[in-house]
C-alpha cells in the first residue's frame, strides 16, 4: 500500500508548481488571514458551548505528520493551541493524524476521527468526555471505523467528514485521489459511533473534477456536498460543490464552480480542504492555503476563513477572499496589544534569496499582529534576540509569544528595561520543554523595552522565529488554560561548523584492491568497500573512484547535527558517462524507505529525473537539475541546505533551489558514497567528496571547486 500511495503522488507531480522560476518578493496580505499562527491544514471547525475549536492536520514535516493538536478560542481572534493525547496503534508508532473530524454524540461524549496511512489508509476513531481529550480508542483492537478497500477494493479511506441529519442519522463522506478511484464514498455511522455501514460510491460525474476532502452540509431541504479539486500541492487546488435531495444523491453539480480558488494577487494560493461554520444565519468557510514564500510540495499550509454566501438553498456564490473583515464573527474584548507596530530590532534576520524568491523575514513582522509573516533569525545558531521599543514607559502585565512551530518547544528568556541599557528578568523559560502557542508569561512591571532571547529549540535545524509577540497592560481570561505535556526530547543537536567527511581518490593507489579507506573529516572512521568500487584512471589521466555496483560506507554513526532540519553541504567532483532517468545516487545519509514519509529522506543524485539533484522520497519534494550536467565530463556538484532553502550548484553556479523543511531520520542509517540504502548505484567516476554540517556560501563553493579540481597525471 505504501508504494501505491507513493506512485499516486508521483503521478500528480506533472501538475507543476505555481511559482516556478519567477522570483517573488514581499507580498501584500489580508490582515485577518491566516487566522492561526503556524502550519496547519484540513481544518474542521466546531463550536461547542461558547468556545470555537479547530482540529487540523499538523503540517510542514514528514508528509504532514506532525503531532495531533487542537486550537480553541472564545473570541475568534485569540487562538490557543494544545497537543492532544491520542493513543497509538499497537502495530505502529502513530505519526499520521490526517484530516480530523469530531462529533458530539447524543450521550454527551465527543468522537474524534483521524485518517492514517501507516497501517493502510484507514479512518480510526477515539472518544473523550471533553472536546480536547484525553482520548481513548473506540475500537480497542485497532479496528478502523472506515477501513481501506471500503466500499470497494482499492479505495483509500481518508479525509472522512461526518454529517448529522435532522432525523439524527449520521452520515460519513470520504475519499482522496478520487479521480483515480471512481468517486467519493458515503455511508451511515452506526449508533456505536465505531463503524460505518451501507456504504456506496458516488459516481464521478456527480462531482466533476474532484480530488479529495468531501464535506456535507444542509441548506433548507438541499444536501450540499462540497469537495476539493485540482491538486493540494499547487495553485490548482480549489473548492467545488454539488447538491441533492438526499444524503446519498444523486448529486447535481452546482453553479459558480469552483467557488474558491487561487486569486490573482497570490494572497490566497491553493485554497481547499475546508469545513463550514454557521453563526447567526451567516456561513463561514474555513480552509487552508499555502504559505508564502511557498514551501516545496505545498504542505506547509495555513488556515484561513472567509464568508460564504448562498444565493438560494442550492447555489453558492463565489467566495471573495479577504473581502470582509469578519466583524460579525470576531468579538474580542481583549485589551490593546501594546506591541502592535512597535519598533523592533533583532540580532539578525533571514534574507531568503533563491531562484524563486527575494524575501526578508524582518524583525517588524513580529509586531505586525499578522499570522502570514514572521521574524526569522539570520541562521539557525543560538542565542538570537528580538528587542521591542514600545515608545514610552508603560505598565506590562502579560507577554504572549507565538513561535514558528506550535508543536515543538522553544527555550527562551524575556527581559525588560526602562532605558534599553539595564535589563531585568521578566520570565525565564531557559529550561522549558513544553510546546504551545502562544507561550504566555505574566508579571507586572513598568518598562519601555522588551527583549526576547531565544536560547534553544527542540528540533535540530529549526530557527529562532516568531509569528507575533504581543504585550498587554492588563490580564484577561484565557479559555480552558490547557497545557501540552512536556517533551522528553532535545534540546536540538548543534552544528560543529566543521568538515565531517573528506575523501580523495588522489590518496589511494591506482589499481589498488582496497578494503577500506580513511575518512579525513572530523568524525573520522573508515570507508569500507561494499561491492564493486575501484581506483582507476578515467581515461583522460584523472585518478578517480570508479563505481559500478558498489559503495563506500562509513563505519561511524551519522552525526546528530544532520538529523531533522539540520544544515548541510555535500560537494563532489564526478564524471557520469551515461546519465540515467533515475537512480545514480552520489551520496546519502538517511534510509530511503524506512519511514516512507516524504521529507524524512535526503540524498544527492545525478540523474535526469525529478529527483536528479536531491531526493526526498516523492516528486513533490524532490529537486531536479534545471540544466542537466553533460555526460562524460567532470563536474563539481554541490547540494546545500541552510534550514530554509535547498540549493544545487553545478560548476560553481546556482542551478536550482527550493524552500524546504526537512525531518531527516538518521537513526541506524549509514553515510554512503555511490549508493543509497536500497541501491540506486552510481555508475561513474568520483574524484573527491566533502560533507559539512553547515552551509557553504557561493563564494566558498567556488573556492572549494578550485581547491579540489581533479588533477590529470603528467605524461
Amino acid at each position: 500500500m505504501k508504494n501505491r500511495v507513493l506512485n499516486i503522488l508521483l503521478l500528480i507531480l506533472a501538475w507543476g508548481n505555481a511559482f516556478g522560476q519567477q522570483k517573488m518578493g514581499q507580498l501584500p496580505m489580508e490582515r485577518i488571514n491566516p487566522i492561526l499562527p503556524g502550519y496547519f491544514a484540513d481544518p474542521t471547525i466546531k463550536k461547542f458551548g461558547d468556545t470555537y475549536y479547530i482540529y487540523a492536520t499538523t503540517d510542514n514535516e514528514m508528509l504532514a505528520s506532525g503531532v495531533p493538536t487542537v486550537w480553541y478560542s472564545k473570541d475568534f481572534r485569540h487562538w490557543y493551541n494544545c497537543t492532544m493525547e491520542v493513543p497509538s496503534l499497537e502495530s505502529v508508532n502513530l505519526r499520521n493524524f490526517w484530516a480530523p473530524d469530531i462529533i458530539e454524540g447524543d450521550d454527551g461524549k465527543y468522537y474524534l476521527y483521524f485518517g492514517n496511512c501507516q497501517a493502510g489508509c484507514n479512518i480510526y476513531g477515539y472518544v473523550s468526555d471533553t472536546p480536547v481529550g484525553p482520548w481513548e480508542k473506540l475500537n480497542k483492537e485497532d479496528t478502523p471505523v472506515i477501513a481501506h478497500n471500503y466500499p470497494r477494493k482499492g479505495f483509500p479511506s481518508l479525509d472522512a467528514q461526518f454529517f448529522k441529519d435532522d432525523d439524527g442519522k449520521i452520515y460519513a463522506y470520504w475519499g482522496t485521489w478520487v479521480h483515480y478511484n471512481g468517486g467519493y464514498a458515503v455511508g451511515e455511522l452506526d449508533t456505536s459511533m465505531a463503524k460505518v455501514k451501507n456504504a456506496k460510491n458516488i459516481p464521478l460525474g456527480e462531482t466533476p473534477e474532484p480530488f479529495e476532502a468531501a464535506y456535507m452540509m444542509k441548506k433548507g431541504d438541499k444536501y450540499i456536498l462540497m469537495y476539493s479539486g485540482g491538486s493540494c500541492h499547487d495553485e490548482t487546488y480549489n473548492v467545488r460543490y454539488s447538491y441533492s435531495d438526499t444524503p446519498y444523491g444523486p448529486f447535481v453539480p452546482g453553479e459558480n464552480n469552483p467557488i474558491l480558488s487561487t486569486n490573482e494577487e497570490g494572497t490566497v494560493h491553493g485554497p481547499g480542504h475546508h469545513s463550514v461554520l454557521e453563526e447567526n444565519g451567516r456561513y463561514y468557510i474555513v480552509y487552508h492555503k499555502h504559505d508564502y514564500p511557498m514551501t516545496r510540495g505545498g504542505l506547509s499550509r495555513q488556515v484561513a476563513v472567509d464568508e460564504m454566501v448562498f444565493e438560494n438553498d442550492s447555489t453558492i456564490r463565489k467566495v471573495v477572499p479577504g473581502s470582509k473583515d469578519l466583524q460579525y464573527l470576531v468579538k474580542s474584548n481583549a485589551p490593546k496589544n501594546l506591541a502592535f507596530g512597535a519598533t523592533s530590532t533583532a540580532s539578525s534576520f533571514y534574507h531568503l534569496q533563491s531562484l524563486q524568491y527575494d524575501y526578508a523575514y524582518k524583525p517588524s513582522f513580529a509586531t505586525d499582529d499578522h499570522n502570514a509573516t514572521m521574524w526569522k533569525a539570520g541562521d539557525n545558531s543560538f542565542p538570537q534576540h528580538l528587542t521591542l521599543d514600545l515608545g514610552k514607559t508603560t505598565r506590562i502585565k502579560r507577554v504572549m509569544t507565538q513561535f514558528e512551530f506550535a508543536g515543538y518547544y522553544y527555550q527562551y528568556k524575556l527581559e525588560y528595561s526602562a532605558d534599553g541599557q539595564n535589563w531585568d528578568l521578566f520570565a525565564d523559560r531557559s529550561g522549558n520543554k513544553t510546546p504551545g502557542s502562544p507561550m504566555v508569561d505574566d508579571k507586572e512591571v513598568r518598562a519601555r523595552y522588551l527583549k526576547l532571547t531565544v536560547l534553544d529549540v527542540e528540533k535540530t535545524g529549526l530557527y529562532a522565529a516568531v509569528w507575533n509577540i504581543k504585550v498587554f497592560g492588563s490580564l484577561f481570561e484565557i479559555p480552558l488554560s490547557l497545557q501540552s505535556k512536556p517533551s522528553k526530547e532535545g534540546p536540538a543537536a548543534k552544528s560543529s561548523n566543521g568538515k565531517l567527511v573528506a575523501i580523495d581518490a588522489e590518496d589511494a593507489s591506482l589499481g589498488q584492491d582496497f578494503v577500506s579507506l580513511p575518512n579525513k573529516g572530523n568524525i573520522g572512521g573508515n570507508f569500507e568497500k561494499e561491492g564493486q568500487v575501484s581506483v582507476t584512471d578515467d581515461g583522460e589521466g584523472v585518478k578517480a573512484f570508479h563505481f559500478t555496483k558498489g559503495a563506500l560506507v562509513l563505519d561511524q554513526a551519522v552525526p546528530k547535527s544532520l538529523e531533522w532540519n539540520g544544515s548541510f553541504t555535500v560537494a563532489t567532483w564526478v564524471k557520469n558517462p551515461q546519465i540515467a532517468k533515475e537512480g545514480e545516487c552520489l551520496f546519502s545519509w538517511c534510509d530511503r524507505f524506512r519511514f516512507n514519509l516524504a521529507n524524512s529522506y535526503n540524498a544527492l543524485h545525478f540523474n535526469s529525473g525529478h529527483y536528479g539533484a536531491a531526493a526526498h522520497l516523492d516528486g513533490h519534494f524532490d529537486m531536479k537539475y534545471n540544466n542537466l550536467p553533460l555526460p562524460n565530463e567532470w563536474h563539481h556538484i554541490v547540494l546545500t541546505f541552510d534550514g530554509v532553502v535547498e540549493k544545487i550548484y553545478v560548476d560553481g553556479k546556482l542551478d536550482n533551489s527550493q524552500v524546504m523543511t526537512l525531518a531527516s531520520q538518521i537513526a541506524n542509517a549509514k553515510i554512503r558514497i555511490g549508493a543509497s540504502d536500497v541501491g540506486e548505484n552510481f555508475s561513474g567516476h568520483m574524484a573527491s567528496l566533502r560533507l559539512y554540517d553547515h552551509t557553504l556560501t557561493e563564494k566558498k563553493i567556488q573556492e572549494l571547486m578550485q581547491q579540489t579540481e581533479p588533477k590529470r597525471a603528467k605524461n
